[in-house]
């Protein structure tokens, strides 16, 4: 079990009690040095009968003690498990899965996106010891979930992911490839592997060579085809019939096999066929059995439970004890009345501890909710955790765990609130930090890439030792880049830029053709057989050939961008 303190600072204060403990051990000897002076201490013992030698002792042994309990009480202490830092033996996958819409053909079952997401669900239920992250990509890609070991998270990510999420279509493993290729950590001994779910309809090219490029820098790369060699039709869930080309004819989605295996033999992995049975996943965990396995570190979050309170409460009963026992010997000790107050004391030790039960109702709302969280069952952890709100208010831990558990059945408004509530509540940093991070997190997955940029820079001023939020920082502002601009000020602000950036280009050409315009003028100075008529005729060719070039380029990019739109599968 694991401890700590939240304050530990107020520790120092228990160095007061071995200097108390002295300070009465030097009062104890003067009083005895003074009793000396009356004659020989036993003497004097027995004429004192009532004076008893312990008690004093002991009363002040009761108030050292409550005060060493009241110190530990105030540095909050913390049991049970908690974040920490775990060594573990695995390897570092990075899952890239194929969202286009052609993965929605139903030639195995369900479709080939829910086949290839039961895989990949089945896949991290093997790994105990392995970091995973994961890739989506259609015509364009993005992370998904960076390099963890949190394979709840990896579950929840997982069940979100629908062709929806990327407005590019097409296929473009290329920049997959390359894209997991940097989300690997830096340590060059243990085994990495990019696991790509596809139906091998590449439609942008360069797949082979990023695969190549992969291999070159350690990492090995499998292919899982999805899907069938005769074909299938692409559902449109918009129409509820199937998807068309151009010409009306019904698309039909078809594996691309030698590819995949171009692809698989150009990364030092191996190319596997995902059908309607469970070989394919076998084959898959084999391979993955193959490569090194080395101590990676890895980060667990996990709950603690203050007990404060019960050394509160133990201080509490010491003082009055400490209250209730007489300096002198009580002659009626043998009818029973060692202390005169004896039933009050009871009544309040009873009271006390009744208070402290009902104080306790949070924590044990909080601590049933984390066994239903780590068993999966959200909807009932959610509930736990409403209930310790409810008991207190001011419990920032429940209303954390609150926001994770509506997080994990994807209600994502709910669970931003929680966690700016926890935020506000939450006194220490590290604490406060993770509930920005995944609101971070919320707002990456819904493409509120502002709203994202902000809350993980907020979790970097807490926490600036986090690579994970660092790296969803950086990914967020290049996806935010690459978002068309909105309507509203922020469009506007871009629709002047453009405008700006025209003008800027504007004044560039001109400036070119003023400095064309000056080297004609000084050819022909310098060339007086040439006449003006013959200097005006090659100008006309250089601006007439500039125009030509400029079409074509103009022609190519929007070929290149009407071929994209043709093939939105």
């Amino acid at each position: 079990m694991n401890r700590y303190f939240e304050d530990p600072a107020y520790l120092w204060l228990l160095l007061l009690v071995p200097v108390l403990a002295a300070f009465w051990f030097l009062m104890r000897q003067r009083q005895k040095s003074k009793l000396r002076k009356f004659g020989d201490l036993e003497l004097v013992r027995q004429l004192m009968p009532d004076v008893s030698r312990w008690r004093s002792a002991a009363k002040y042994g009761l108030l050292l003690g409550s005060l060493t309990l009241l110190i530990v009480a105030f540095a909050r202490p913390h049991w049970g498990s908690g974040t920490k830092t775990e060594k573990r033996t695995g390897i570092e996958i990075i899952i890239a899965m194929d969202i286009s819409n052609s993965m929605r053909a139903e030639d195995v079952t369900p479709s080939r996106l829910d086949r290839a997401k039961m895989m990949v669900e089945n896949l991290v239920d093997k790994f105990s010891n392995d970091k995973i992250g994961l890739i989506v990509f259609a015509g364009d890609a993005f992370v998904q979930l960076p390099m963890t070991s949190d394979y709840v998270s990896a579950k929840m990510f997982l069940s979100s992911i629908d062709p929806t999420m990327i407005g590019t279509q097409g296929t473009d493993i290329a920049t997959a490839i390359d894209m997991a290729e940097h989300s690997f950590s830096q340590d060059e001994q243990v085994g990495k592997a990019i696991v790509v779910i596809t139906d091998g309809e590449d439609h942008e090219g360069g797949a082979v060579e990023a695969a190549e490029d992969a291999k070159n820098r350690g990492m090995r790369v499998f292919v899982l085809g999805v899907g069938s060699t005769g074909g299938a039709p692409i559902p449109d869930p918009s129409s509820g019939k199937y998807m068309i080309d151009e010409t009306g004819n019904t698309v039909m989605s078809i594996l691309n096999e030698d590819m995949c295996r171009q692809i698989a033999q150009a990364g030092g992995g191996s190319y596997i066929h995902v059908e309607n049975g469970y070989a394919a996943q076998q084959q898959l965990n084999d391979e993955l059995d193959k490569l090194s396995k080395k101590e990676i570190t890895a980060e667990v979050y996990n709950s603690y439970d203050e007990y404060f309170v019960w050394f509160a409460l133990g201080a509490l009963v010491l003082l009055v004890l400490e209250v209730l026992l007489l300096e002198r010997k009580n002659p009626l000790f043998r009818n029973l009345h060692l202390f005169r107050n004896r039933k009050a004391a009871m009544l309040l030790v009873l009271a006390l501890l009744s208070l402290s039960a009902s104080a306790q109702v949070d924590r044990q709302c909080v601590r049933r909710g984390n066994k239903l969280f780590r068993a999966g069952q959200y909807a009932d952890a959610e509930v736990q955790y409403r209930k310790a709100v409810e008991a207190n208010r001011n419990n920032p831990q429940a209303v954390y765990n609150l926001g994770n558990a509506l997080m994990a059945q994807n209600k994502d408004s709910a669970a931003v609130e929680q966690f700016q509530t926890a935020a506000r509540m939450e006194s220490d940093p590290m604490r406060k930090y993770q509930s920005f991070h995944n609101i971070g997190v919320i707002c990456q997955k819904r493409q509120m890439f502002k709203e994202a940029i902000e809350a993980y820079k907020e979790a970097l001023r807490l926490n600036p030792h986090d690579d994970e939020t660092r790296y969803n920082l950086e990914l967020c502002k290049r996806q935010l880049k690459k978002q068309p601009p909105q309507g509203g000020g922020g469009g506007n602000d871009d629709k002047k830029e453009d405008k700006q950036d025209k003008q800027d280009q504007q004044q560039q050409q001109q400036q070119d053709q003023q400095k064309k315009e000056d080297e004609q003028k000084k050819e022909q100075q310098q060339k007086p057989q040439m006449s003006k008529e013959n200097a005006e005729q090659l100008l006309n060719a250089a601006l007439q050939q500039e125009r030509q070039t400029q079409q074509r380029m103009q022609e190519q990019q929007q070929q290149q961008g009407r071929r994209r739109l043709k093939k939105n599968w």
